[in-house]
């Protein structure tokens, strides 16, 4: 089914999200090693079996890719070789280009406070964006975008995003979480000072770099022992205030 996707001029929402699962054979959010390499011969098959060449941006990556045997691509990076339709989840990181930028969208579009953001919220979110877009829409295609975005992003399957679920549409230089995922599970003093700074210069209307000392010991004081995990620093994120 993959292959047969793959061979389309252009692919729909749920579509892609068949092929990144298909490739991903480990479930654990990226394409990789094998996987990838798997992924790039069965692009070219099926791009030559459809008569079709490939894009430029498909030879840049195979070029990249092709005999790198550690390669890793997760769902954006496939989103930005793929035509895929209206390219929805490139709005995301078209909106959110930095740290600052995704917790303002995150207070937005978390209109209840609760922590998550739901089916509902998601689709408004979805909705606005096609519409700064100036991309046509019917509410068939919105539930569709809502419903692929939420399989694509929600990990533990409960139906609504929470804030590291939604991180994930950051760059990698962008996201503040993957301090967490991918080293020591903490931040200290000092990787919070450099967030902070980074949230003050993109967003000094809201924050003073001149108060970092203040944000930075008001902070900290919910910290284990100089640690500060990722629950207490997404409740100080998630903050209607800062």
């Amino acid at each position: 089914m993959a292959n047969a996707y793959l061979q389309g001029v252009e692919i729909s929402a749920s579509q892609f999200l068949d092929i990144f699962h298909h490739y991903d054979n480990d479930g654990n959010g990226y394409i990789e090693g094998k996987e990838l390499q798997n992924f790039i011969k069965e692009l070219q098959q099926a791009r030559k079996q459809a008569g079709l060449e490939l894009t430029d941006k498909m030879k840049a990556f195979v070029e990249k890719y092709e005999q790198n045997a550690d390669g890793k691509i997760g769902i954006i990076e496939l989103a930005q070789i793929l035509p895929t339709e209206e390219n929805f989840l490139l709005f995301f990181r078209q909106q959110l280009k930095s740290c600052a930028e995704f917790m303002q969208a995150w207070r937005t579009y978390d209109a209840d406070h609760s922590g998550y953001i739901e089916a509902d919220e998601l689709k408004n979110f979805l909705k606005d964006l096609l519409q700064r877009a100036k991309k046509p829409y019917d509410e068939k295609k919105l539930e569709e975008y809502t419903l692929t975005t939420l399989k694509i992003f929600d990990s533990n399957r409960d139906g609504k995003l929470c804030l590291s679920e939604m991180a994930r549409l950051l760059p990698d230089q962008e996201n503040f979480l993957l301090k967490f995922q991918d080293r020591n599970g903490y931040m200290d003093e000092n990787e919070l000072d450099a967030l902070l700074k980074d949230l003050c210069l993109k967003n000094n209307k809201v924050l003073e770099v001149s108060k970092i000392p203040t944000y930075k010991s008001a902070i900290m004081a919910l910290s284990d022992g100089g640690k500060l995990y990722r629950t207490e620093l997404a409740l100080v994120l998630c903050a209607e205030e800062m």
